[in-house]
């Protein structure tokens, strides 16, 4: 029934089988970690492979999605005495088991189509386990043909979805009755074939069945960063996601299905569906299955999948995604009042070691970074990185060099705070998310130092008290200089441990006696939050964005204002309302708060630079133009340094694990010019 395939469509081909390999090994780790409920999955495997907890999460609320539109549609036709689900390109799916195992599929008949040599290898596997066989029951239909597995209610064909007038023989021979409320569902399938042959699939749907849904999960945004990455991926699978090109957002997918026949259709992406739909308790459940700290690239990833529904007949008039209202709405348009443009920053060594993430980088002199930590490259390995890099401004060059630690043993998500001419201060950070008692060091180094000799820079460890020690053992929090009755502290607040998730207590150490003393703070106490920005600013400290308790983005922006008996909290107005953001860096210039990357779930863009008027609150967007750049430029988990003099951000490191497609680290320190935010202001 298939034709014969040769050359690049068979070797095509076998990539695609081999991503349903990849994902059912994912699906069993997730169940095994319980994330989902799914005792069948074990069956379809011969070996397991613990996956990371970015995967479980990420193939968790892929479960949830589809599960939700499965039972709405269980739900919605369950006064029919007859209904269809057809899984397309369904692999090694459980979905049928899973249905069965619970009661679910009374009056239902389940359909699921995959290449020929997919659907033999299922059925084989039915046959051998009883577990599975049971569940079918005895064989009821000849086995023929497309036909790899005939039960009484569950049809397993062969027929490879891209020849259409076979795959409607297939299955008008195998008995799908266009008269019956039926379910399309297609995971990760579409995209794989030609647009032509989707887009026929979808009008072909439509056209022939009276009563029916159509849910999709698929990949969005090519565009952006992240987008460019998992391209990339796929084409190194020799899985091209063809769909992406022509409709790389929600909205086009929605247009997609209203175009060929569907009546009512409604997206949307993988953020706004566990905002909406997960109730708060199961959220909550989740969040303490795993240790978890890569909360940019959950986001990244959710922004960059969504969830369609579309239907057509009186019986199905609604879809499983008009129950609830979206939070938000991710395709709305920003508002950018203009670009700033990016540049290479040239680095005069052959020392490289800035292509890393989670790092601190710090101005120690005016024309002297220092860059501790992060995870990034060493020696063709990823690993948490033990050195101190040096990066000193001669004119316009930068030289570069580093020296290696063999302790702290290499620290994410810590703070460097330089706190006089000869010295700053380390504070936190994380080896992994359950081991963060690193403390504090001092990093000195003298008043004439040179990248040729980083060894000048000395490591001082500290032993601190208590109360010192408590408010060390954190990550992802904020050390910021303030100043109380003349007297100089480091304000340390927010972050997380590896017990709290999230932190909303603040410290302040005496930056001359070393020791935390207790300083009244007014007004009302703020939400807690990790992955925010601190900068000084008038003896107090200006705190915007970060993520809450409950995982979510926030777009407060705070002052922590001197008084006469300490500070006051202080709730800064912004218009518009400042887009909620997490990762970000953050400086202070000429009465402007400049909020740099970060991460949103705003997925139609990303974030760029936001300056915002500390007198009035207003606050413009630009974009960064990356056109000279031959890489993608990550904005979050990086550095920024401030250069006053010449109107400039030199961007340090930045990136992160991208789900399953590879790690990204920014190939080169990068220049942001910001010479016409300061001239149009």
């Amino acid at each position: 029934m298939r034709r014969s395939r040769k050359g690049r469509g068979a070797t095509r081909d076998r990539a695609i089988q081999g991503t349903n390999d990849s994902s059912v090994l994912s699906k069993c780790s997730t169940a095994a970690f319980g994330y989902i409920q799914d005792g069948f999955l074990q069956y379809f495997i011969t070996k397991r492979c613990r996956r990371a907890p970015l995967i479980h999460r990420g193939y968790y609320v892929r479960a949830q999605a589809v599960d939700h539109c499965v039972q709405e549609f269980l739900l919605q036709s369950q006064g029919y005495p007859r209904r269809q689900i057809l899984s397309l390109g369904a692999g090694f799916d459980s979905l049928y088991f899973r249905l069965k195992n619970a009661g679910l599929l009374s009056r239902t008949l389940v359909y699921e189509v995959d290449f020929p040599g997919v659907a033999c290898q299922k059925a084989a596997l039915i046959k051998s386990r009883k577990e599975l066989a049971t569940i079918v029951g005895e064989a009821g239909g000849r086995e023929s043909g497309a036909m790899s597995f005939a039960g009484e209610d569950y049809k397993l064909l062969g027929v490879d979805l891209s020849e259409l007038s076979n795959l409607e023989q297939a299955l008008n021979e195998a008995g799908l009755d266009p008269e019956v409320p039926t379910m399309f569902l297609a995971e990760v399938v579409l995209t794989y074939m030609e647009i032509s042959s989707s887009d026929a699939l979808i009008q072909w749907a439509a056209q022939h069945f009276s009563c029916a849904q159509f849910v999709l999960y698929e990949q969005i945004h090519p565009e952006d960063p992240f987008g460019h990455i998992m391209q990339q991926h796929f084409i190194q699978l020799n899985s091209v996601l063809h769909s992406l090109a022509q409709y790389p957002n929600c909205e086009a997918q929605r247009r997609r299905f209203l175009q060929r026949g569907w009546a009512k259709c409604t997206v949307i992406d993988m953020n706004e569906f566990y905002t909406s739909f997960m109730p708060e308790h199961e959220r909550q459940r989740v969040q303490a299955l795993e240790p978890f700290d890569e909360y940019e690239e959950w986001h990244l990833k959710c922004s960059h999948y969504f969830i369609l529904a579309a239907s057509k007949g009186e019986g199905l008039s609604w879809t499983p995604l008009f129950s609830k209202m979206p939070a938000f709405s991710a395709d709305d348009p920003l508002r950018v009042t203009g670009k700033i443009c990016a540049s290479v920053c040239t680095i005069d060594s052959k020392i490289a070691g800035l292509r890393r993430y989670g790092h601190r980088s710090v101005l120690i002199k005016p024309h002297v970074v220092l860059t501790t930590g992060g995870f990034g490259e060493q020696d063709g390995q990823h690993c948490r990185l033990t050195d101190v890099h040096v990066l000193i401004r001669h004119e316009d060059k930068w030289q570069a060099g580093n020296m290696r630690m063999e302790k702290p043993g290499g620290r994410l998500f810590h703070t460097v705070t330089c706190v006089s001419e000869g010295q700053a201060l380390v504070v936190g950070g994380r080896m992994s998310p359950a081991n963060a008692s690193l403390g504090m060091l001092w990093l000195r180094f003298p008043e004439s130092i040179m990248a040729s000799d980083p060894d000048c820079v000395v490591v001082e460890f500290l032993s601190p008290q208590p109360a010192e020690n408590i408010a060390s053992s954190r990550w992802r929090h904020t050390t910021t200089e303030v100043t109380c009755q003349g007297q100089r502290y480091l304000f340390i607040y927010g972050g997380r441990s590896a017990v709290q998730p999230v932190l909303g207590d603040w410290y302040f150490l005496h930056l001359e006696e070393f020791f935390c003393r207790r300083i009244p703070i007014g007004g009302a106490v703020p939400e807690g939050r990790h992955s925010h920005s601190a900068c000084s600013w008038n003896g107090g400290a200006l705190i915007a964005g970060g993520l809450g308790a409950a995982e979510h983005p926030l777009n407060s922006v705070l002052f922590l204002r001197p008084s006469r008996s300490g500070f006051q909290w202080h709730h800064i107005e912004t218009h518009p309302s400042l887009i909620p953001r997490y990762s970000h860096t953050a400086h202070v210039h000429d009465g402007k708060l400049l909020l740099v990357g970060g991460v949103w779930l705003h997925s139609a863009s990303v974030p760029g630079v936001t300056v915002i008027d500390l007198m009035t609150g207003f606050n413009l967007e630009y974009q960064v133009d990356t056109g000279s750049l031959e890489w993608p430029l990550m904005l979050h988990n990086h550095a920024s340094i401030f250069l006053s003099d010449k109107k400039e951000l030199l961007v340090i490191g930045g990136g992160g694990n991208c789900f399953s497609f590879g790690t990204h680290f920014n190939l080169h320190p990068v220049y942001l010019h910001l010479c016409n935010i300061f001239t149009s202001q």
